[in-house]
């Protein structure tokens, strides 16, 4: 209405409107207030003041305040209570009329001032300005007091926003308040002499119970935290109870009063972070993206969702999965890939699509939207989008009529920038729907699962394409020589360790010799991948050359060190960035062990560097490492290599293995060989056999914590009638008798078809020995799935092919005995070398 003025019941501000009114509560007469200074001079006096004592301010402002005292105070009591922030006490005061008046004080300390200390303020309450003047309150006027405040506080605790409840000594209950009448959601009247047990009907009241049994026998009050579902709300409340003793004057137990504080959002809140907490440790445990995504499924059930699905874009969880994942919101239909779920229910029967299985999302679901948009939604089951949802799928509608879903959840998976899949979140069970509180923590929860899942997925990445390298690298077959049987397993380390570059070989020599070579490059990754495809490609190429043990690891070592510098200078360049999980260019390193059986001698020849030792398993079972020298790791530069060189009788068995057979958590080197000879012993008859009986005894079940190599190799010694040897006389005109020797072998043998080939190629070998060797000469034949001619002789000089002109009358002898041969070449020895080559005989038919 125009013209007229509003205001509140005490008027706009302290004082105005209302004035001296008695219902106002800012007027000045209801309480004595006065203001004395550090040095115990009054500095203000209200009106209340002087309608306790009379005098007025003029009389009082500036003056002492002891002059208003009317008893002694000694100096010992004023400089105690000086030191005080605050004091309350009887005083007797001095009327202006002279009469002494006692009166309640309660003295706070003003806060310092650049001036010096601050002021006290006191106070003092005053009787109802209605009854009169201070003092003048009589018997009549003290009892209307007193039933005023019985009233005021029969209202105040009746109307109290605590809920409270009394009662007695067989904790029947006696009395309760309007809130917790509201809690309850029954009357007083209903419940008056019921226990809480009764009255609550649930494991909580009975607990609650039993701590009131105890407050009553100790008399001491407790703190009691506890959880009731109110029948009006559609969630479960937490409370904090306290429960206080009733005691009479003399101390006695009379009754319990139960005071209950509502800490849902408190409990909520705590619940919250302990789920952070969990998220923390239990997502992200390996770098497996499906074992991952499931975890992150476990962690959303119970405590924020009764089901949890987690879809991947398809193939993202696959072998195949290089591509890189598209940055960004996906709009449109989306296919995703369910890898995981979980549900309140043993076996998640809510869910729709089964575990591997694509399931196409619409562009309106609620997975579809989330992932258009790049947060979360949520979704009821009555909103439109449901409704159309479930028209297009009938299996969905029949989920929700059968489990009753009411609300969904749809959280993005993102991490750097790249969508990787949606998690989805429903309740059934839990009544309340979802809140903006909940989307903070799902999406808290799958950010942090997100990161987890993108670093397995890199990682399955990175680890697949070094496999395959390593694959490529490795020989996919090993040939089957005559003079031994080979058995052989390559076990990359397990899922998370990184996959290294272990590799062995199998490679055939001249005379009917085999090299066997185990290997391990320091390290995991792409990069010891492919330093070990070079080393082993180094390694075939220095065999070719048929050098010594010793000196083909000598020629090693100065590749890996070659290598090492050749990556170091990479690295300082900018040519080169090394993966985290690659070594580091410039820093190659390696162990091999090199060993050459020959079947006609029966004698084996190996070296290591910086390998563990091979082991023997002689023919009647006894098993022992072979004793040679270890020698210096590859890439260390300097230090001589030494073979060995020992018998290999028939039948014998020697294992070559890399460190990750006999290393591993908890077990030093000289442990794990001690395990691997009792695992050779009493080795099966088949090899093939051995290397699985080798592996799973020595092996944990999850896998090695390294590569492993194992190269078995059974010694079949060559029969002395398949070998014939001359020594050749020095004398050209023997050369005819040689060639004689040789066919009449041949025709022993059966070869007559090979006589011919076999006298051509002895012909111009011996004749190039007479030539240009030295003696002695010797001649050698050995027949196994080809026939070998081998001329030995005194001289360290290397033949090698040239073009002969046309009127040359020599030069043509190697070069003959190229074409008639499958390969030929020459090796070297401590008195001289020898020249080989090697024919292939007709198949029998």
């Amino acid at each position: 209405m125009t013209g007229h003025k509003t205001s509140l019941p005490f008027g706009d501000g302290p004082g105005d409107e209302l004035g001296g009114r008695r219902d106002n509560p800012f007027d000045e007469a209801t309480t004595a207030r006065a203001t004395i200074s550090a040095d115990a001079i009054v500095t203000s006096w209200n009106e209340g003041a002087r309608r306790l004592l009379g005098h007025l301010p003029s009389e009082v402002v500036g003056r002492r305040a002891a002059a208003l005292l009317a008893e002694e105070v000694s100096p010992a009591d004023v400089r105690a209570v000086a030191a005080l922030p605050r004091w309350s006490g009887t005083l007797t005061l001095r009327h202006r009329d002279g009469r002494p008046v006692r009166v309640r004080l309660l003295a706070h300390r003003g806060e310092p001032t650049a001036d010096g200390p601050g002021d006290w303020l006191l106070v003092s309450p005053l009787p109802d300005p209605e009854a009169g003047e201070a003092g003048e309150v009589g018997e009549t006027g003290a009892a209307e007091e007193e039933a005023k405040d019985e009233a005021l506080l029969a209202l105040a605790s009746q109307q109290s926003p605590c809920a409270v409840a009394i009662y007695d000594r067989m904790l029947r209950l006696r009395r309760i308040n309007d809130q917790m009448a509201e809690v309850i959601g029954l009357p007083e009247n209903e419940i008056r002499g019921l226990r809480i047990s009764e009255i609550g009907g649930m494991l909580e009241s009975e607990e609650l119970e039993r701590h009131m049994v105890e407050v009553l026998r100790t008399g001491e009050r407790r703190d009691v935290e506890t959880f009731r579902r109110v029948a009006a709300e559609a969630y479960a409340h937490a409370w904090s109870a306290r429960l206080a003793p009733v005691k009479a004057p003399d101390g006695e137990v009379r009754g319990i009063c139960l005071a209950a504080h509502d800490i849902t959002e408190q409990y909520l809140a705590r619940q919250r972070l302990l789920l952070l907490s969990e998220s923390s440790v239990r997502i992200g445990t390996t770098l497996d993206v499906t074992r991952t995504a499931q975890e992150l499924a476990d962690v959303g059930v119970t405590g924020l969702a009764d089901f949890v699905s987690v879809d991947l874009l398809e193939r993202l969880d696959q072998d195949e999965a290089f591509v890189e994942p598209p940055p960004g919101p996906l709009a449109g239909p989306v296919v995703l890939r369910r890898v995981a779920r979980q549900s309140v229910f043993p076996g998640a029967p809510e869910a729709v699509i089964k575990l591997g299985q694509v399931g196409t999302y619409p562009e309106f679901s609620p997975q579809a939207t989330s992932l258009a948009v790049g947060r979360p939604s949520i979704h009821r089951v009555t909103d439109p989008v449901f409704r159309r949802w479930t028209a297009e799928s009938p299996a969905l509608a029949a989920m929700l009529r059968t489990y009753g879903l009411h609300s969904m959840m749809s959280v993005p998976i993102r991490a750097r920038g790249v969508t990787l899949g949606v998690a989805t979140f429903s309740r059934h069970t839990r009544p309340d729907p979802f809140t903006h509180d909940d989307v903070l923590l799902a999406e808290e929860i799958t950010t942090r699962a997100a990161v987890c899942l993108d670093n397995a997925r890199r990682f399955t990445r990175e680890r697949d394409t070094a496999l395959a390298l390593q694959r490529s690298l490795l020989p996919q077959t090993l040939p089957r020589p005559t003079a031994l049987d080979i058995a052989f397993r390559y076990q990359p380390a397990g899922p998370y360790a990184g996959v290294g570059g272990d590799w062995f070989d199998v490679i055939p020599l001249s005379g009917a010799r085999v090299a066997l070579v185990v290997g391990d490059v320091v390290g995991h990754g792409i990069h010891a991948s492919a330093t070990m495809g070079r080393l082993r490609t180094a390694v075939r190429t220095l065999a070719d050359v048929d050098l010594p043990p010793d000196e083909l690891l000598t020629h090693l070592d100065d590749l890996v060190i070659h290598l090492s510098a050749e990556g170091a200078v990479s690295t300082l360049t900018g040519d080169v960035t090394p993966a985290e999980d690659m070594t580091p260019a410039g820093d190659v390193g390696a162990t091999c062990l090199y060993a050459v059986y020959d079947p006609v001698a029966r004698r084996c020849a190996l070296a290591r560097a910086g390998h563990p030792p091979p082991v023997l398993v002689a023919p009647d079972g006894t098993v022992s490492p072979v004793q040679v020298p270890a020698g210096p790791p590859l890439g260390v530069g300097g230090l001589p290599f030494e073979a060995v060189e020992f018998e290999m009788p028939e039948g014998a068995v020697l294992a070559l293995y890399t460190d990750g057979l006999i290393g591993g958590r908890g077990r030093d080197l000289d442990e794990g060989l001690t395990a691997l000879t009792g695992a050779l012993a009493g080795l099966s008859p088949s090899l093939e056999a051995g290397c699985d009986s080798v592996l799973r005894t020595l092996l944990p079940e999850q896998g090695a914590p390294d590569d492993v190599a194992l190269l078995l190799a059974r010694t079949r010694g060559l029969d002395a009638s398949r070998v014939a040897t001359w020594d050749v006389p020095d004398d050209p005109a023997l050369v005819a008798r040689a060639r004689r020797d040789v066919t009449d072998q041949l025709m022993a043998w059966g070869l007559e078809e090979a006589v011919f080939t076999t006298e051509l190629v002895v012909s111009e070998l011996v004749t190039n020995a007479m030539r240009h060797a030295t003696a002695p000469i010797q001649l050698r034949l050995i027949y196994d799935h080809t026939l070998i001619c081998e001329v030995s002789d005194g001289s360290n000089t290397a033949p090698h092919l040239r073009r002969a002109r046309v009127f040359d009358e020599g030069g043509r002898g190697l070069l003959l005995v190229a074409q008639l041969s499958l390969r030929w070449g020459s090796r070297h020895s401590a008195t001289g070398k020898t020249i080989w080559a090697e024919q292939a005989l007709p198949s029998p038919e």
